[in-house]
């Protein structure tokens, strides 16, 4: 879902301002000390893949989009119904490698959950549960880098769902589409809000338009994770330089 109230963009625009361009380290000594920690077997194969060195130029990295729909905005009461991935690198999308499973939420589906994401109550009747699942999506993930658009959402649900369904966290660095266009779109100046100028939107098609993007439908786990990709690699051609370290867009 990406429809995020103008409070929650505004805040993210605050969030992430204040570490942009620098270098983030510590993930690769995280992901081992989980390996050797974690007692699910599909945790320690994801862990045991590890990452990158933070100095890798995202040139040579192997990337994945991920995108998640959720029946809400609140880890905490809603849930995962739909995961869609989609491997790529800065020149290449290879649309035949994308994956994309529904999963069962733990809860009833609301009105508004369907009008978003057009997933009923009969489509989720037969699909399986997160942990069934999730063995098969950290595969798709596992020695790449995960790209999404708005990491709280990937980020916080994944993890909500790890801790209910497999007792432990899951964690791990992400580059977010969202923060880049929240970096290179900051706040208005003083004048320009005198002159009536607007902020731009972060959402994930609106960012798209910026591109010369095409339109997709919106809120499809696998058509998003195909939008988010695409989005990445217009973002870097346009904002950086090949050889700009993964570990200054990781997060």
């Amino acid at each position: 879902m990406r429809d995020w109230p103008q409070r929650l963009q505004k805040h993210y625009r605050r969030w992430q301002w204040h570490r942009r361009g620098k270098l983030v380290s510590e993930w690769p000594a995280y992901l081992a000390d989980r390996q050797k920690k974690t007692r699910d077997e599909r945790l320690e194969h994801y862990f045991a893949a590890g990452t990158f060195d933070p100095q890798t130029p995202i040139s040579d990295v192997p990337l994945v989009a991920l995108d998640v729909e959720t029946t809400g905005l609140d880890p905490s009461r809603d849930s995962i119904v739909s995961i869609g991935v989609q491997p790529f690198t800065l020149g290449r999308i290879p649309v035949a490698q994308s994956r994309y499973w529904t999963v069962k939420p733990r809860r009833r589906l609301s009105d508004r959950s369907v009008i978003y994401h057009r997933l009923t109550h009969s489509d989720l009747a037969n699909a399986p549960r997160f942990n069934e699942i999730v063995g098969e999506v950290l595969e798709q993930l596992a020695g790449r880098l995960v790209v999404v658009h708005y990491t709280r959402i990937e980020r916080e649900f994944l993890n909500a769902a790890a801790k209910h369904y497999l007792k432990e966290p899951l964690l791990f660095p992400l580059v977010d589409t969202m923060a880049i266009e929240a970096f290179h779109h900051r706040r208005l100046t003083w004048l320009q809000r005198l002159r009536g100028r607007r902020p731009v939107s972060l959402r994930l098609h609106p960012s798209r338009e910026r591109y010369n993007l095409p339109p997709y439908q919106a809120h499809h786990a696998l058509v998003d994770a195909l939008a988010t990709a695409e989005l990445l690699q217009a973002q870097v051609a346009r904002h950086y330089a090949l050889d700009t370290p993964v570990g200054v867009l990781w997060e």
